[in-house]
């Protein structure tokens, strides 16, 4: 059945009504919902904040490097530290290196960019940080609730925004209503903000139906994919922040590493490709795990029998794409009934590898607009104050100076290496020029007769490892008996175009080994989803080069379950 025919048999929705609904559970959506708490008890009103979270908890779907900038949230609160913000580790040594095969080298500290320096910013698990988020708002009497996914977008008469309607529970693999099933709820807001992270579903949608991208660039991704280790004490260098470029990756496609040592012998490593890359044999996850086999990588993780060093212990993986168009790319962030904040517009800076900063910055500015809004007794239009106050704003200026970061390097590692230490070093980003992007990132693929083919070695389970072992320890898991989540608007293009011409790149470019084409002596056969894998990183819905790919929400508190990550 679709969702139309089941809400003509079972409906209609029951309903709940807020002031603000915050659609996800991230840094952006909590500051959002604690800033209008903080506004409303400095002026002595009520406000009601809901905030509904796909997740099973707020922060199992958080994945980041991360590094953060506590600007932001010094602005939030500023006692974070008495309040037992889990910020724990500051940056106590920054080291940048260029990889070759089989050697590297680092980059003297005084000719890094203001960029790549992280003096005062902290080494967090930020789905510790978001945890920590939800309890100050629900401290201060936001509504949070996990489990459940926004599924569709609720329009009024004039045709604004009037909310989302949850998605519907116990619905079976064929489509049609369980022994379990409940109808999904509406949830209905003066105003509706959205912080679902890099490609939300229903971010996506309201981008689309009010256009709201017409007069930007074409936005810019990255897959990143990460993993977290303990690794012997003799290994481990409280603080230190290692980023590297160059190897495994070609001159032409962007990407590179980060290695980031927290407190109790932990390190997050992690590696980012951009998603515009043309080779469609590249595997972004190959790329990830070859790259930790480098001399001046797998030092950190290999024993020594010899001198008593244990080797490594890998306990997390994860994966998330990144939304890293920039200023240039950022969308028209309101609408009639509500306003796109953090990844759902695209904050993120890359040239600082940064994002929960500017998340959080965002957040709080669309509180600001809404509470002005509401103490006027307003609802359901524009927000026009969140851009106004936005381009007032330090995250503008912050943004404004790294907006050909991801251009550059569009032009090759080397030119995009030396253009950015030009314009970040001498310049301090204060240059006249601006240089735009043309074209989306599923279109960059070129066929694959026309790219040489790319043989991986065989994971060896100490280093690097397999995707479903990956996905194991990402405490992945769907209801099996639910539709897919992951879903084609025709069946018969992966086999007839992106096989036929791009070698089937869906069985590479996602980091959890969910599709898959069954080969047989002739060819493939068949394209099988395997959905139960997913890790929600949107990569699949960003890169498919037909566009085939539609990701949807699936039945709530599904999806990974993130530690520390």
């Amino acid at each position: 059945m679709t969702d139309s025919e089941i809400l003509a048999q079972f409906g209609p929705r029951e309903s709940m009504d807020y002031d603000v609904l915050i659609v996800g559970a991230g840094p952006s959506g909590l500051a959002s919902a604690i800033h209008l708490k903080q506004l409303a008890l400095k002026k002595g009103t009520e406000l009601s904040v809901a905030v509904l979270e796909k997740g099973a908890e707020p922060g199992a779907h958080i994945l980041s490097g991360a590094i953060m900038d506590p600007k932001a949230l010094s602005e939030l609160f500023p006692n974070w530290r008495e309040l037992g913000a889990p910020l724990h580790q500051e940056v106590t040594d920054d080291a940048f290196m260029f990889l070759t095969p089989k050697s590297g080298f680092r980059t003297p500290q005084f000719l890094l960019p203001d960029c790549f320096q992280n003096h005062g910013n902290f080494i967090v698990s930020l789905g510790e940080v978001t945890r920590w988020l939800a309890e100050q708002a629900e401290g201060l009497g936001v509504e949070i609730f996990p489990g459940f996914s926004g599924a569709h977008l609720l329009f009024n008469e004039q045709g604004g925004v009037r909310g989302v309607a949850t998605g519907n529970m116990g619905v079976l693999k064929d489509g049609n209503p369980g022994p379990q099933f409940q109808l999904g709820m509406e949830i209905q807001a003066k105003y509706t903000l959205f912080a679902e992270g890099s490609r939300g579903h229903l971010g996506k949608e309201v981008i689309a139906h009010f256009n709201l991208d017409k007069d930007s660039d074409p936005q810019s991704y990255g897959l990143g994919i990460k993993e977290v280790w303990e690794i012997d004490p003799a290994r481990h260098q409280a603080g230190l922040a290692l980023h590297s470029a160059g190897w495994p990756l070609e001159n032409d496609t962007y990407g590179g590493s980060f290695l980031y040592h927290l407190p109790d012998n932990k390190v997050a490593v992690g590696f980012i490709v951009g998603l515009d890359y043309q080779n469609p044999w590249l595997s972004p996850y190959e790329e990830f795990q070859r790259f930790k086999t480098h001399p001046n990588i797998r030092w950190y993780f290999e024993g020594d029998e010899s001198k008593g060093i244990k080797a490594g212990r890998r306990l997390a993986y994860g994966a998330r794409a990144i939304t890293a168009g920039g200023l240039l790319s950022l969308p028209k962030t309101i609408f009639p009934g509500g306003a796109l904040i953090g990844c759902d517009a695209g904050y993120l800076n890359a040239s600082r590898i940064k994002g929960s900063h500017a998340a959080i910055k965002s957040g709080m500015l669309a509180a600001k607009a809404a509470f002005e809004a509401l103490s006027e007794g307003r609802s359901g239009d524009e927000l026009s104050l969140y851009p106004q106050l936005f381009q007032e704003s330090w995250l503008y200026k912050e943004l404004k100076k790294a907006r050909n970061f991801k251009q550059w390097f569009k032009k090759g590692f080397v030119i995009g290496s030396i253009m950015t230490g030009i314009e970040q070093k001498l310049f301090g980003g204060h240059v006249p020029w601006t240089i735009h992007k043309t074209s989306p990132d599923h279109l960059a693929l070129k066929d694959a007769k026309d790219c040489p083919r790319i043989d991986y070695p065989k994971p060896d389970g100490k280093l690097s490892f397999d995707r479903l072992s990956s996905v194991f320890i990402s405490n992945t898991n769907h209801e099996e008996n639910q539709p897919a989540h992951l879903t084609l608007k025709d069946a018969d293009v992966p086999l007839n175009i992106n096989y036929a011409r791009f070698a089937g790149p869906e069985s590479r470019y996602c980091p959890a080994g969910v599709y898959e084409y069954i080969q047989a002596d002739n060819g493939p056969t068949s394209f099988h989803i395997n959905a139960q894998n997913c890790v929600h990183c949107k990569t699949c819905d960003i890169k498919d080069p037909t566009q085939n790919i539609v990701w949807v929400t699936p039945e709530g508190g599904g999806g990974p379950v993130y530690g520390s990550m």
